[in-house]
């Protein structure tokens, strides 16, 4: 009998500016492999070596209704997942709030480049999933979050790991789930993926 296809999923939890680290993780079946990039050609190329099956990106890529651009100012403030992050006590930044404009510019251009190279994209939140997986968020605890991680399976995992590549690890997971079944869509395809739980 074949054995089924080990899914390969690349987690991103994407850096506001290039300046800034990127984790990256490439979870082949439930084996963790991680990096750090920069640039978007550092994560591009990180991508198009996977050839994933899904690719989870820590950004927002989708305008809260009303708005044509990340810059325009009218329109509302809120997308309806961000809403239903807020009715599941799920803490998380308005996109339309300074850091986050430029994470969203970002996140929404990568997310038309990997597409452009025949990948599927969504975005996830980490903290919204390591909070249902009742795990510690990375800036709480990245030893715990570590912890969290490995009990719920993921392989690989080191010591050395840094909260970003953490929360790619996360990310990543969150892709597999979604690919076993197991994900769910906040507000339908253009929302936000997290694990669903029993």
């Amino acid at each position: 009998m074949a054995r089924a296809k080990r899914t390969v999923v690349v987690g991103i939890d994407l850096a506001g500016s290039p300046r800034r680290p990127t984790g990256l993780c490439v979870l082949h079946g439930l084996r963790a492999r991680t990096q750090v990039a920069h640039t978007d050609e550092e994560i591009l190329g990180a991508v198009e070596q996977a050839r994933p099956d899904l690719v989870p990106i820590d950004a927002p890529l989708s305008l809260p209704p009303g708005r044509t651009s990340i810059h325009d100012r009218s329109g509302e403030h809120l997308r309806e997942c961000d809403r239903e992050l807020r009715r599941r006590k799920i803490r998380f930044f308005p996109i339309t709030l300074g850091p986050m404009r430029m994470l969203t510019e970002r996140g929404l251009a990568l997310k038309a480049k990997i597409e452009a190279m025949g990948f599927a994209v969504v975005e996830c939140y980490p903290g919204a999933a390591q909070d249902l997986w009742h795990i510690p968020r990375q800036h709480r605890d990245r030893t715990g979050l570590l912890r969290g991680l490995a009990d719920l399976g993921v392989k690989g995992l080191t010591a050395e790991m840094t909260g970003d590549e953490l929360d790619a690890v996360t990310a990543a997971l969150v892709g597999h789930w979604r690919l076993k079944g197991k994900g769910e869509m906040l507000s339908g395809d253009a929302g936000i993926l997290v694990p669903r739980l029993p």
